[in-house]
């Protein structure tokens, strides 16, 4: 029997889902769903900022959980989200972790055993809320190279980088750029959209094509109908899956 080709795939993430954020969550879910998105993976936070852990919510636990129940894919993404300053920061670093993330590299640096630690209290999180994940993804993506040491002994199957999808069961590293905007100026605005029309020309022939919403993006109409609109002309080629289906999927094919 010939084998299934692999087809041409939309991963949809939608970062920083948590209580803080459900309301916008479901108003992005909503507008994906009207243009035939219907599988998007879900990047939940535990704790986001300290300010309460999910399995608290019992009105978020069971949204998430139809969520799931519906084929979206719910991924750890941190623990709190946040990292906080630190006076042995240098130059680089501080413009890493605080003038491109805005403070959000939570895993940019930590050693193994606090990565660790985190991990199994945001995996708890999760098992309180009848969830198991399976993949991780760090907060802005910032994954240092002893806090993915701890990812990989954890049992995580997977984690992404703006750039690449590292798939641990296989050890193969899929290259794939991620749209992502940036909305806290005018200025980021203006280059987002630029750039990412440009990125999207680019990755019109690219087996696996990644856009990265946030909750704040839904603040500008602008870089909603963007997003709409790139999504939209993906699906006329694309088939729209989770970060877990699509490596399945693709392991079964190679």
């Amino acid at each position: 029997m010939q084998k299934e080709s692999f087809p041409f795939a939309l991963v949809v993430s939608i970062h920083d889902v948590s209580p803080l954020t459900i309301d916008a969550t479901r108003r992005i879910l909503a507008d994906l769903n009207q243009i035939g998105c219907s599988a998007t993976s879900l990047l939940v936070i535990p704790n986001h900022n300290g300010r309460g852990r999910i399995s608290a919510d019992a009105s978020f636990v069971e949204w998430l959980g139809g969520c799931v129940a519906s084929g979206h894919e719910p991924v750890l993404h941190g623990y709190r989200h946040l990292r906080e300053p630190q006076s042995r920061d240098g130059l680089m670093k501080k413009m890493v972790t605080q003038s491109y993330t805005a403070g959000e590299g939570e895993f940019f640096d930590l050693n193994e055993s606090s990565a660790h630690e985190l991990l199994l209290a945001g995996r708890e999180e999760f098992r309180l809320c009848g969830l198991v994940p399976s993949g991780f993804i760090a907060p802005a993506w910032l994954l240092g190279r002893d806090a993915e040491w701890a990812v990989r002994a954890s049992g995580f199957e997977y984690t992404t980088r703006i750039s690449t999808v590292s798939d641990f069961q296989t050890g193969r590293i899929h290259s794939a750029r991620s749209l992502v905007w940036s909305v806290r100026a005018r200025w980021r605005r203006l280059c987002s959209l630029a750039w990412n029309h440009l990125l999207c020309i680019s990755l019109h022939s690219a087996p696996l094509m990644r856009i990265g919403i946030h909750p704040p993006d839904w603040q500008h109409p602008a870089i909603r109908r963007q997003i709409l609109n790139v999504t939209s002309a993906a699906l006329a080629a694309r088939r729209a899956m989770t970060y877990q289906h699509m490596l399945v999927r693709l392991r079964g094919h190679t």
